[in-house]
């Protein structure tokens, strides 16, 4: 259940392939964020680095961690998997406050449902502003943009590799 301040986004698409499959190739957080660790327009360039513990996001309690640098201010976030139902629906949030510039802390997931001749996949991200003011304008005018970025490049690049 969202927050009153929260905000969310998500994009959602049928895959022509088993929901198994799907989940497999979405299970793996380096993979599914790949759009992060790669320089792009939307990161003005930059590119995230993973660190995954030992159950690499692959079970309730798992720990991601992201870092980099964008416009030489370096920043991270803590993840940790707060829900895993394979084939259908794996979840995670930020703990802490994340050091972003445009959004703040924040869950995010994706699900998965048996439809026609494949799967209908939503991800999703429910999302605060950056709790400093300063960053609390950038959030509030380029936030959503990010977010639905973000969603609609971890659908579409699951849409690719079927």
């Amino acid at each position: 259940m969202r927050q009153p301040r929260e905000r969310h986004a998500e994009a959602v698409a049928l895959i022509h392939a088993a929901p198994q499959q799907i989940f497999s190739r979405l299970d793996d957080q380096r993979q599914l964020a790949a759009h992060m660790t790669k320089g792009s327009w939307m990161t003005l360039g930059s590119k995230f680095n993973f660190e995954l513990d030992e159950f690499q996001g692959r079970r309730v309690g798992s720990v991601i961690r992201m870092k980099g640098r964008i416009a030489g201010i370096g920043l991270r976030l803590d993840e940790m998997v707060n829900e895993y139902e394979p084939p259908l629906r794996k979840s995670w949030a930020t703990l802490g406050e994340p050091r972003l510039l445009v959004i703040g802390a924040y869950r995010m997931g994706f699900n998965l449902a048996v439809e026609d001749d494949g799967a209908r996949l939503q991800v999703w991200i429910d999302y605060l502003l950056p709790s400093r003011v300063p960053l609390r304008w950038l959030g509030w005018l380029l936030g959503p943009a990010y977010a639905k970025w973000c969603v609609r490049r971890m659908v579409e690049d699951a849409r690719r590799g079927y």
